[in-house]
């Protein structure tokens, strides 16, 4: 698992291809973050095609797997038992990975936290709604609809009691269908009313 405080930064959704002009900072060759724009990129939200995938066959166990998503190609690297994120994945399949970023020997590249198959056509949507041309966000004049989505996320709070919580970002990529920002806004909530609590970063649980 991804060091507790990187939970703490946003999982940015890019395509690769903008991801690869970002510029690499570090401090005594410890990288810090990407800077892209006005952004201090640390952890991302992305999805691409698996075209390539390389495991090890020695004592030392890694995986490597190449993602692309039509703008650039970028790889996931995991280590140690950190590898059993990436075993059932395969060549030709979709993904969404959230992860942290590392650099190394002029190489940036993905520590993955999440890995989930998607299917192809969500490469366009991830596409679109980073272009703008997502369905218009829901507003706080939409309160049926606001309900609506308040049921869905403290349902699914509710059911991962028997796992100790679930993680915001599994819950924004199980609801794709719903913006991160408003997800993220009734989460706040949440927490604001005391119906959920936040045991550690980025992990939430019903208080019920």
């Amino acid at each position: 698992m991804a060091d507790e405080q990187f939970k703490r930064n946003i999982a940015y959704k890019f395509r690769i291809g903008d991801l690869l002009l970002g510029k690499p900072r570090t401090e005594n060759e410890k990288f810090l973050f990407l800077e892209l724009g006005d952004k201090r990129i640390v952890r991302v939200n992305v999805v691409g095609n698996i075209v390539d995938k390389y495991d090890s066959s020695g004592e030392k166990k890694y995986s490597f797997i190449t993602v692309d998503d039509g703008s650039g190609q970028i790889k996931l690297k995991s280590f140690g038992d950190d590898v059993q994120k990436l075993e059932n994945l395969s060549q030709g399949q979709t993904v969404v990975i959230i992860g942290v970023l590392r650099y190394f020997n002029n190489e940036t590249y993905i520590s993955p936290e999440i890995v989930k198959l998607t299917e192809p056509a969500y490469l366009l949507v991830r596409k679109f709604e980073l272009e703008g041309n997502q369905k218009a966000p829901v507003t706080s004049g939409d309160r049926e609809q606001i309900k609506a989505i308040r049921d869905q996320i403290l349902d699914s709070i509710k059911n991962s009691e028997d796992d100790g919580g679930v993680y915001i970002d599994t819950i924004i990529m199980n609801h794709r269908d719903i913006s991160t920002d408003l997800i993220n806004q009734e989460i706040q909530r949440l927490l604001e009313e005391g119906i959920i609590f936040e045991p550690r970063p980025g992990k939430v649980r019903w208080l019920g």
